[in-house]
């Protein structure tokens, strides 16, 4: 199959990569052209994982990974379109990439934050009429982190990804592209059930809050490991209960992937995303000890003012409260001077606080 991944983060080397060894036909893009020549003069990726460590080669043409540095061209190319990149590029990419997706494409953001609607309203406003799936899930498939130009570890896996598709109406043509690329794949009922399957919003606001002063202090902290503690997880706890409560007053079935599934010990509990025993996989690995600026990292303008908003957002759609949520959002917005509610990913924001019910399941199932 055809694949194109969009970006130069840690999940997409790591999602060009696993493609490339399924021995899929793979175009790597991303807008930083220095950055793939770069990536073209080392020649490789490596990666190290549980399977040891290896290499894919990368160039401009007759690679594993060929790299392309023209989005059209890279669009145009694929069967499937992976692009695991954090939800604040969703606004800019959706406006460069709507002209040029194409029939019977199948587009992944793993996750979304409902960014399947973003892309799909950005094809509708110029005209693009292409029937194309947007589907999203819970989290990015890999728990990785990239070391160089050229490097990069992955200490997990995901093995169940609970996805939705947008529009629904597309749901058995896009399961059938998908699970060509990634097995762990399971249906569930529509992009928006997908987006409240997001787990950053969860796990990755309390502990940057919670753990501020640390974070601010150190050099370098792992709000995994020794910021993981009781009475953050208590917090976390009813977070996910309110994300959950979301989910069953929209009509969404179990199961919800209560984050946790995630912090169980190996054996124990229900399989969550990234299997068993997956956080203690990532604390081990000491790669998510790091820098974490409080008002310019990914958990603050991704997780907590995309992904709180939109919860807080489609909590008051459909009459459910998020204290803890909208607490968090309040904290933050005090945090960063900004007032994270309105500038974040609301059902306002996307023209969807006033749809009935009727409405909103109409553009579930058939689109924008």
């Amino acid at each position: 199959m055809k694949i194109t991944v969009l970006g130069g983060g840690h999940g997409c080397y790591a999602a060009a990569v696993e493609m490339a060894e399924k021995k899929h036909e793979v175009v790597l893009w991303r807008r930083d052209t220095q950055a793939l020549q770069e990536l073209s003069a080392a020649g490789h990726i490596e990666i190290k994982d549980y399977q040891g460590t290896r290499s894919v080669t990368v160039g401009f043409e007759n690679s594993q990974i060929n790299l392309v540095s023209d989005l059209e061209q890279a669009i145009q190319f694929a069967d499937l379109v992976v692009i695991p990149l954090p939800a604040t590029t969703h606004e800019d990419l959706a406006q460069q990439a709507a002209a040029h997706f194409k029939e019977g494409q199948v587009v992944f953001l793993p996750p979304g934050t409902f960014g399947s609607y973003i892309f799909a309203s950005a094809m509708k406003l110029v005209g693009n009429t292409a029937k194309v799936a947007f589907a999203e899930t819970g989290t990015l498939p890999y728990l990785v982190r990239k070391h160089g130009v050229n490097n990069i570890v992955v200490s997990g896996y995901a093995t169940r990804l609970p996805t939705g598709v947008f529009p629904s109406s597309l749901s058995e043509h896009a399961f059938a592209i998908l699970k060509q690329a990634y097995p762990s794949v399971e249906a569930i009922e529509d992009g928006l059930s997908g987006a409240l399957m997001n787990a950053g919003p969860i796990i990755h606001p309390p502990l940057i809050l919670m753990n501020a002063g640390p974070l601010e202090h150190f050099e370098s902290w792992d709000i995994h490991n020794e910021g993981t503690q009781p009475a953050i997880r208590r917090v976390t706890n009813q977070l996910d209960l309110e994300r959950m409560q979301v989910r069953e007053a929209l009509g969404y079935g179990a199961p919800h992937f209560p984050l946790a599934d995630h912090y169980n010990k190996d054996g124990e509990g229900d399989e969550w995303m990234y299997g068993r025993g997956a956080h203690g996989k990532l604390t081990d690995s000491g790669d998510w000890r790091e820098d974490i600026n409080l008002t310019t990292h990914r958990y603050m303008l991704e997780d907590t003012r995309l992904g709180l908003s939109f919860l807080v957002s489609v909590g008051r759609w459909a009459g459910v409260a998020t204290p803890v949520a909208e607490g968090l959002l309040n904290i933050a917005s005090a945090v960063t001077g900004n007032n994270l509610y309105e500038t974040g990913r609301s059902f306002e924001k996307l023209g969807l606080a006033q749809k009935t019910k009727a409405e909103l399941n109409e553009i579930l199932q058939q689109g924008v």
